[in-house]
């Protein structure tokens, strides 16, 4: 019987030395700390960031959230995508007299894109307010070393010489020596990496910049970005300037050579 005691004893403190960790883990680590009107009230609202590391001191969350105290004694949530360095920006987006909540978190991977939720918090209800669509972008490599970039609002199609890079993509099968496209290859043309919040120009208050990368062969290939402005309006974004920018000399708009 004392046996059988002990040994109960013995799985009963091996299950309490595995919970108490898993408990205090779901508890998370204090990131950021806020204040911020975000209700609508005209008070300060405490915004509270918490994560969940990966393990011990990773610098990856596995688990993020925010919680809001609001001036009035209530207590919001709001679940958020792991990452890196996590953070809030704080811009009224969508125009309605209140500051919105824009998360954003590095995944780490070799894109640099980071993950994305905009919240309203007004009135005391989390609603999630959609983020741009991506505009339909479309690019090609072309015979003679040539990358062809189709993109919306952009009149003329870009035409980028990439001479200098032809020994990388005759050696990659690419290309023949005389320039001639071994079979017909897109561009490489990634979602959007990243926002930030700016003043619109010619509109009231404030929008997003996104920013898209765009390469040839391989993902270090980078051939430019496509910056796009965004504004909130009638409960959708609109693109209202559109800019091409080439990553370098190296890419650049044809010339007769």
């Amino acid at each position: 019987m004392k046996k059988q005691m002990a040994l109960v004893s013995v799985v009963f403190v091996v299950i309490l030395s595995f919970a108490i960790p898993t408990v205090a883990a779901e508890q998370g680590r204090a990131i950021l700390e806020y204040k911020h009107d975000v209700t609508g009230d005209g008070k300060a609202d405490e915004i509270m960031v918490y994560g969940i590391p990966f393990k011990g001191d990773s610098p990856y969350y596995q688990k993020v959230w925010a919680e809001i105290m609001t001036s009035g004694g209530q207590k919001l949530k709001i679940d958020y995508e792991g990452g890196y360095e996590p953070k809030l920006d704080f811009a009224d987006l969508n125009h309605d007299g209140v500051k919105d909540i824009l998360y954003s978190s590095a995944t780490g991977g070799s894109g640099g894109l980071y993950n994305y939720a905009l919240h309203t918090a007004k009135g005391g209800k989390i609603k999630e307010i959609p983020l741009p669509t991506p505009l339909t972008i479309q690019g090609y490599f072309d015979q003679d070393f040539v990358a062809v970039i189709k993109i919306p609002g952009i009149e003329k199609p870009i035409i980028l010489d990439l001479w200098n890079r032809r020994k990388d993509y005759i050696s990659m099968g690419l290309y023949q020596k005389n320039g001639q496209l071994n079979e017909p290859t897109e561009l490489m043309i990634d979602p959007i990496a990243f926002f930030e919040v700016i003043k619109i120009k010619g509109k009231n208050g404030y929008g997003l910049k996104g920013y898209r990368q765009i390469s040839g062969a391989y993902h270090a290939d980078g051939l430019g970005v496509v910056e796009t402005d965004w504004y909130f309006e009638n409960g959708k974004w609109h693109p209202v300037h559109i800019e091409w920018k080439a990553a370098d000399q190296k890419a650049k708009p044809r010339k007769n050579r």
